[in-house]
């Protein structure tokens, strides 16, 4: 093996370490917790107003960021869970996971979107159960450490779907999907227009299909879910801006 071949070698792992972790490398810290501070304020008037869970993965689904916010106030540590449901902090990373797993470059999947092809009968009946969570890697660590830097769920790849809504794939700028987004606290109609708003302040919104979902009384179709009766999204078209909640 001479030179060139160990360098062309060495470039393309080096391609792909960086292709790998695109997700998780767009998004910083910082950006990430703003974000959801933002779409908690733009969404407390939906649902219950609860604080909520939000969680990043990059696109082989290795959780980048996890957080919670309580009408745009950090609620992270131990006690996090006494003010959002702690169950959310999980449900989150599935979210995030399945939105990721489901979606390609050329179609964007937001979870409540395959809500009723999952129902008995459905052409995906019993998708719900597979790729469970693997719990070792989801309740271990110290409780301390929930929704901070050092949560325990991040960088690992955790697994699990959820098919209602909360969950949407992201975009960057070129239309490569780069990883996914869940959230969760809430009803799942809140869940679901808290995650569009946040991939919406990342910017990493260029998805190439509307994802957003139909709230409705019997879902029939995809890209339906069924309606959750308390102060649901308000209905806009498609546009991305400051009226759009991802309901239509």
């Amino acid at each position: 093996m001479n030179r060139m071949t160990i360098g062309l070698g060495a470039a393309v792992l080096a391609l792909l370490s960086q292709g790998a972790v695109a997700g998780c490398g767009d998004v910083s810290r910082a950006q990430f917790e703003a974000a959801a501070n933002t779409a908690a304020i733009e969404t407390d008037s939906f649902g219950f107003g609860l604080p909520m869970w939000a969680t990043m993965v990059d696109e082989t689904g290795k959780v980048c960021h996890v957080y919670s916010t309580d009408s745009g106030a950090a609620n992270t540590g131990a006690a996090s869970g006494n003010k959002a449901w702690l169950g959310s902090r999980v449900i989150s990373a599935q979210k995030a996971n399945t939105a990721n797993a489901f979606s390609l470059d050329g179609l964007a999947i937001s979870t409540g979107a395959i809500s009723v092809a999952v129902y008995p009968g459905g052409s995906l009946y019993g998708l719900q159960h597979s790729n469970p969570v693997d719990a070792s890697r989801a309740y271990d660590g110290s409780p301390t450490n929930y929704g901070t830097t050092d949560d325990f769920l991040r960088n690992k790849r955790l697994g699990g779907v959820n098919v209602f809504g909360g969950g949407v794939p992201l975009y960057g700028s070129s239309g490569v999907k780069v990883g996914g987004l869940g959230a969760s606290g809430d009803t799942s109609c809140r869940d679901h227009a808290f995650a569009y708003r946040m991939r919406i302040a990342l910017g990493l919104n260029n998805q190439p299909n509307d994802d957003g979902l139909a709230f409705v009384a019997v879902p029939a179709a995809l890209f339906q879910q069924p309606a959750c009766g308390v102060n649901d999204p308000t209905v806009s078209a498609y546009n991305s801006g400051p009226t759009d909640f991802g309901a239509r």
